[in-house]
């Protein structure tokens, strides 16, 4: 996989998911959008319309589980939304672990309303943060662990 090719990543919930994006070149990511899911349902043009400006080359769905890493309801909820993303688009969708990630997030951002960077902090705002801190936490790993050339 090219190492410019953007990655997108994926914070599932039931009601809104973040998206943020990146590269293993720079191993870095950003938080992108947050997309509305009534009911758990995924919003398809939306998607869409994600996939057609970044066409990545894979997605990463974040993998909810308790800490001691046993599966709970959402856990089954994102690995169905997992299996949709590779179907509609036939890209390579892997699960990451993302216990911590909205905690990790919303720190982030408690920490930049106390510096005055930021004035609140939105709900959709920590899920695109969750995704991106996931996908750097991903990214991080993958470098550190990939075999140099």
């Amino acid at each position: 996989m090219p190492e410019h090719s953007p990655l997108l990543c994926f914070d599932y919930g039931s009601r809104r998911t973040g998206v943020a994006v990146g590269q293993r070149l720079t191993a870095s990511a950003r938080p992108l959008a947050t997309l509305n899911m009534p009911n758990g349902e995924i919003d398809w043009v939306a998607m869409d319309r994600l996939i057609k400006t970044w066409q990545p080359k894979e997605l990463l769905v974040g993998r909810p589980t308790r800490m001691d890493g046993s599966v709970v309801a959402m856990t089954r909820a994102a690995e169905r939304f997992a299996k949709a993303l590779a179907k509609r688009y036939s890209l390579p969708v892997s699960l990451i672990d993302e216990r911590l990630s909205s905690r990790a997030a919303e720190t982030l951002l408690r920490e930049q309303c106390a510096s005055g960077r930021k004035k609140r902090i939105a709900k959709d705002e920590v899920d695109r943060y969750a995704a991106a801190l996931l996908l750097e936490d991903w990214l991080s790993r993958e470098t550190r662990f990939a075999p140099h050339q």
